[in-house]
């Protein structure tokens, strides 16, 4: 599990979920180190990894590829994350909110936490399991007629835009708490399904997966700090007592 870690100005995480060609991992890693990123991560690489097709690709991005850490699921990789984005080239059928990679980059700088981009398979994309995980969705004006980027040049967009930041010194956040790591909220969601469950609140099973879906974006929304999100699992389980 990445090491969890709460401190400011700390440069992005790059997460690519399923990844299908060694080369294009390669080209992602030569586009970060362009622009400053070192810190790689893999979601259940298709070929597997290490990749020997990934070095020549990455052009002496060496240190991108030997530090480059797999996980089998996307949730694990943004585990100690505060804040994530979904790259993507299209408006998905939620209620996140969608910035640029320019509007994220000076958030990014800007936050407290770690942070994380998200860039999907080269042939699908994000998935809705791996968008419903992020708190905004991150996208640029295309052609809508050949909205099609590959993995590096998605990679080297988001790369570019941050480091036109890098030069500009942030004041530290010491009068809030940075908002809590993804897997405190997919405790509180758990819990929160827990208690629903036997009501029936994702019934009829038709809506199930809908309700839920509706559900995480709302509290994945909220921005709470991890004694917020302990505070309203005392509130669930205070009601989830009898009364005396």
């Amino acid at each position: 599990m990445p090491a969890n870690t709460e401190s400011a100005h700390r440069p992005p995480v790059i997460v690519l979920v399923r990844p299908q060609l060694g080369e294009n991992i390669g080209k992602a890693a030569r586009a970060m180190l362009n622009f400053g990123l070192t810190e790689l991560r893999l979601v259940a690489p298709r070929d597997g990894w290490p990749n020997p097709d990934a070095g020549p690709s990455a052009a002496g991005a060496d240190i991108v590829i030997e530090q480059a850490q797999v996980f089998a699921t996307t949730a694990e990789a943004v585990a100690d994350c505060s804040h994530v984005y979904a790259t993507t080239v299209r408006r998905r059928n939620d209620t996140k909110p969608v910035v640029s990679p320019e509007e994220a980059a000076a958030e990014i700088h800007a936050a407290a936490g770690r942070s994380a981009l998200l860039f999907g398979a080269e042939r699908s994309g994000l998935d809705i399991q791996d968008v419903s995980l992020a708190r905004k969705i991150l996208t640029v004006p295309i052609n809508p007629e050949f909205s099609s980027l590959n993995l590096a040049q998605a990679v080297i967009l988001c790369a570019y835009e941050w480091s036109k930041f890098e030069t500009l010194e942030q004041p530290t956040v010491t009068d809030q708490l940075p908002p809590a790591p993804q897997e405190d909220l997919e405790g509180l969601i758990a819990h929160f399904e827990q208690m629903l469950e036997p009501k029936d609140y994702f019934f009829p099973e038709s809506r199930a997966e809908m309700t839920r879906r509706n559900l995480r974006n709302v509290l994945t929304g909220a921005g709470w700090n991890h004694l917020e999100v302990r505070t309203m699992r005392g509130v669930l389980t205070t009601l989830a007592r009898r009364p005396r």
